[in-house]
């Protein structure tokens, strides 16, 4: 009991209830043989008050819950070295055939009917093309949700894989490439291998796990409909209301690795448009006009000094970038208007509403400088995704048990974004990060939505047991 004690200490391995009992007893009898004995009234207060803690613990155990049996955590090891074989056979066919946001109606498919084989109650159509599956346990027990996007981006594949993806599709009045350019085809795919490992161990969880796959994480594209946002909206989480959220997304860090945060782990994301409107006139006398061009230049540093003088930087990053600036079409005509368009990244609510205000000031402010005047228009997408620290905590070991603990690693925010957040403002979430790079990997490490992005298919079932091992974790302690 000793070394557990101190295996606590160090590895964050809490004890159990009956860890803790035979702690105290085995103190007691070293006391009593120790010198307690010497007199029979400290012998008598010391077990009255050590029933006392005894009787206190037995109380509270509820909260202490119980770690997943190691037997269970065998047979999901297992089992998902069994998946590998078919996982990948899925994954490659969600590549080879991709298709894009509120558009997944083929993924979609495979995806309700898989789950249905497994004896699942289905549900289709959430949020347009999502699909919902509920996995019951033992009936009066916890619910938690796991989480995977099945969208594609609007990318030609340069990859040269032989399943790579020869699809097109019409955007905006325009033939584009089609591309799982971000790993959602691993993501859809080692969900469904989770699936089937945990439906084989239905009859031994203590609570149900509702299986969400997700439309239009990358935008909604030509239709209104946002991913997570409408599911959420739609009810995903409510009827049965999991308690928690995992979500994963590939990341190019080497294969086995697991990277996570405790509090933020990607930004959150809103659109900015400014409309300069001037005077134009002829380029050799511009005191004759009200150039658009100056005002727009003007607040494009302007805008730099949101981050750097107005966000308490010590809570959180942020990040403004204009990524897109029009005006004019001739080298001598000062034109009459300009457009800027850009993107504002923050780590806190409290930053992306201070840089939404100082940014409404400045650019007025700034234009009518330059006898111009601006309207901004701030587009408001995905909030930032934040980790429940408390939550990270507790699944610590068990990823450690599934990848070593030299292989979870804790990291910084990122500045990109996603719409997972929807679901973590909800419930209490963990977001973490699985490497997809291969250890003997030579030359360029090609980024996500790269169109030569490409996984590691070592990574699969490495996922595919990481997300069961926290489903099950996340169940038993959770479970009374």
């Amino acid at each position: 009991m000793h070394y557990q004690k101190v295996n606590y200490l160090i590895n964050g391995n809490k004890p159990g209830l009956f860890d803790l009992l035979t702690f105290l007893l085995s103190d007691i009898q070293l006391n009593r043989s120790n010198h307690i004995h010497a007199n029979p009234y400290h012998m008598m207060k010391f077990t009255q008050t050590s029933t006392l803690i005894i009787l206190f613990f037995a109380v509270l155990s509820p909260a202490f819950g119980q770690h997943t049996p190691d037997r269970l955590l065998w047979q999901a090891d297992s089992l998902s070295a069994a998946m590998e074989e078919q996982v990948v056979e899925w994954r490659r066919d969600f590549h080879q055939n991709p298709e894009l946001s509120n558009r997944e109606y083929r993924t979609a498919g495979i995806v309700a009917d898989h789950l249905r084989s497994l004896g699942m109650d289905v549900q289709t159509e959430v949020a347009k093309t999502g699909v919902v599956g509920l996995l019951e346990g033992q009936a009066d027990g916890p619910v938690i949700a796991l989480r995977a996007d099945m969208d594609a981006l609007p990318i030609t594949e340069e990859t040269g894989l032989p399943f790579a993806s020869t699809v097109t599709d019409t955007l905006h009045g325009e033939t584009v490439g089609v591309m799982h350019a971000c790993g959602h085809d691993m993501h859809t795919s080692s969900l469904m291998g989770v699936a089937s490992v945990l439906a084989s161990m239905q009859d031994q969880l203590p609570g149900s796990i509702k299986f969400i796959f997700q439309p239009a994480e990358e935008g909604a594209f030509d239709y209104d409909i946002w991913g997570a946002k409408q599911m959420v909206g739609e009810g995903v989480l409510e009827d049965p209301r999991p308690e928690v959220i995992f979500g994963m997304h590939v990341w190019p860090f080497e294969t086995g690795t697991v990277g996570y945060t405790r509090g933020a782990i990607m930004a959150s994301v809103d659109n900015f448009s400014i409309h300069v409107a001037g005077r134009g006139g002829h380029g050799a006398a511009p005191w004759k006009t009200a150039d658009p061009v100056v005002a727009a230049s003007q607040i494009v540093n302007g805008l730099q000094t949101l981050v750097s003088r107005n966000a308490e930087l010590t809570k959180g990053a942020a990040v403004v970038s204009v990524g897109s600036i029009r005006s004019g079409n001739r080298s001598n005509i000062i034109p009459e208007e300009a457009e800027l368009l850009g993107t504002i990244r923050t780590h806190n609510e409290e930053t992306r509403q201070l840089i939404h205000d100082r940014m409404e000031t400045l650019v007025k402010h700034t234009a009518k400088a330059y006898n111009t005047q601006a309207e901004l228009e701030i587009e408001r997408l995905y909030p930032t995704v934040t980790n429940d620290a408390k939550l990270v905590d507790h699944m610590l070991p068990v990823i450690g048990s599934s990848l070593g603990a030299a292989h979870v690693k804790e990291i910084d925010p990122l500045m990109i974004a996603e719409d997972f957040s929807y679901y973590a403002n909800e419930i209490p979430a963990m977001f973490y990060l699985m490497g997809i790079i291969p250890p003997n990997h030579e030359g360029p490490v090609e980024p996500i939505h790269s169109p030569r992005f490409d996984i590691d298919e070592d990574a699969i079932p490495i996922a595919v047991r990481t997300m069961s091992y926290l489903a099950l974790e996340a169940l038993f302690l959770r479970a009374e």
